[in-house]
């Protein structure tokens, strides 16, 4: 018989289950981790007990603007070079400009407004190239780019919600 725990804000969990009413399991955990903890009975008389560190969405988000704010970097200077789309450079230079300021602000004390520059900069690029798509109804390439930036939304969101708890 296995038991899965995972908790991420309970220091303690009671375990009644399989071990008897009472049996209570201590969790040591910084507020940072999600900690995953597997409860095993080999046999009658031993318990096992394996733990491990859980990476959440919310850690990912610093590595994700760096790659988001190259991806815009990049793709605003693909499209100038391309076609002379001065837009497109302004927007792909301040939309890696952004996500470098995001990137930079991961101190305790500024992490919280990092997250709004975060969330507002992929929300802004969310509806430009929704706003692109429905106009030319080109799949490629504002679906693309409309399915990164709502991805790095949801990364930064869920950014601001751990940071906020």
């Amino acid at each position: 018989m296995q038991t899965l725990i995972s908790s991420a804000a309970t220091p303690s969990l009671l375990l009644s289950s399989a071990y008897g009413s009472g049996s209570r399991l201590r969790l040591l955990h910084n507020s940072t981790s999600n900690l995953r903890i597997r409860i095993s009975r080999p046999s009658n008389r031993t318990i096992r007990c394996d733990a491990q560190e859980v990476s959440t969405i919310f850690e990912l988000a610093p590595v994700a603007s760096a790659v988001y704010g190259t991806l815009l970097f990049g793709g605003g200077l693909s499209a100038y070079f391309r076609s002379g789309s001065k837009g497109s450079a302004l927007g792909g230079a301040s939309g890696g400009a952004l996500m470098a300021t995001y990137y930079l602000m991961q101190t305790p004390e500024t992490k919280v407004a990092g997250d709004a520059i975060g969330f507002g900069c992929a929300l802004l690029f969310s509806a430009v190239f929704g706003i692109r798509l429905v106009a030319t109804k080109k799949p490629f390439p504002a679906s693309l780019l409309l399915g990164i930036s709502t991805g790095a939304m949801f990364v930064f969101v869920s950014a601001y919600l751990q940071d906020k708890i």
